[in-house]
């Protein structure tokens, strides 16, 4: 009986095939980032690489040992993500992601990217938190932008009520899904201007804590990702940068009992003015704290 040839069956796309060790990417992007004066090159380069690949630090470090190699897909992705950060766009941006303490939040275009110095600031208000003699001691976050505040305070202290505010519509997207994310069921999001929200606390909580803006008008931010990228309604506070340090002080005298603490986040030129401002009106031991390059960074006072 004569054979009868099978079917042919329908081939597969191939794989890409390997085009670049990886450590040569690593090291080439690297480069590239570098002569862009992007701060942490090193840094930003493998989280690139990382971001296109599927594979974390540790991974890549081992790929490097092994000769692992990338494949064309990888390295046409990285090139794209790389002409983005030599722009300056922010890392967080193109990633998606910006990790503070121990959460990874969404940010992207409309919202302050969380920086390093503010997990201090909010050391400050966890620590105070945890030294309420209360059950729930109770916390409000003014300015939530991305949520990272709150969501550390909340997430960190289970035992407090925290609530944040926000009143950037772009910024509550964000911070609304990244309260989503998380799912700390001791944290609410409140869509509202500051000196008007949270009526039903007053006199009632623990810790304010506020980033509020705090650029002068006139002043230029310094590093383009702040100046291209971030809001200009999360910067500019007015001529002197602390119109809205005026406003959270007065929304946090309102909230804030007898004892209760204030923790401001500014510019590190700022702590005189703001301690004059809270003494005057009336607020006691006023402080400034320096973070952890010594520069000062968050202003604390007493109801």
């Amino acid at each position: 009986m004569p054979h009868t040839p099978s079917s042919p069956q329908p081939s597969s796309s191939p794989s890409p095939e390997p085009v670049a060790l990886l450590s040569e990417l690593r090291d080439s992007a690297v480069e590239r980032l570098a002569r862009a004066g992007v701060p942490s090159p090193d840094v930003d380069g493998e989280l690139l690489l990382g971001h296109v690949t599927g594979l974390g630090r540790g991974e890549l470090q081992a790929a490097f040992i092994t000769g692992r190699r990338a494949d064309a897909d990888a390295a046409t992705a990285l090139e794209s993500l790389l002409e983005r950060r030599a722009a300056r766009e922010p890392l967080q941006h193109i990633l998606g992601v910006a990790w503070f303490r121990s959460l990874e939040l969404r940010v992207g275009p409309g919202v302050f990217v969380p920086r390093p110095e503010t997990e201090g600031v909010v050391q400050i208000a966890i620590d105070a938190l945890r030294q309420v003699p209360t059950p729930e001691p109770v916390a409000v976050d003014l300015g939530t932008g991305s949520g990272a505040i709150a969501l550390a305070m909340a997430t960190e202290v289970p035992n407090a009520r925290v609530h944040a505010v926000e009143a950037s519509v772009d910024a509550f997207i964000w911070a609304r899904e990244n309260f989503a994310a998380v799912d700390a069921s001791n944290a609410r999001l409140v869509f509202d201007d500051m000196g008007r929200a949270l009526p039903e606390l007053d006199g009632t909580v623990d810790v304010v804590i506020s980033n509020p803006p705090y650029v002068p008008d006139d002043a230029i931010p310094r590093d383009p990702e702040v100046r291209l990228f971030d809001p200009a309604m999360a910067l500019y506070g007015g001529p002197d940068g602390l119109d809205l340090v005026r406003s959270l002080e007065r929304t946090a005298h309102r909230l804030l009992r007898e004892g209760g603490l204030l923790v401001i986040e500014h510019g590190e030129l700022q702590g005189a003015d703001i301690r004059s401002i809270l003494t005057e009106r009336g607020w006691r031991a006023a402080a400034t704290h320096v973070d952890l390059t010594l520069r000062d960074r968050t202003t604390t006072a007493v109801r």
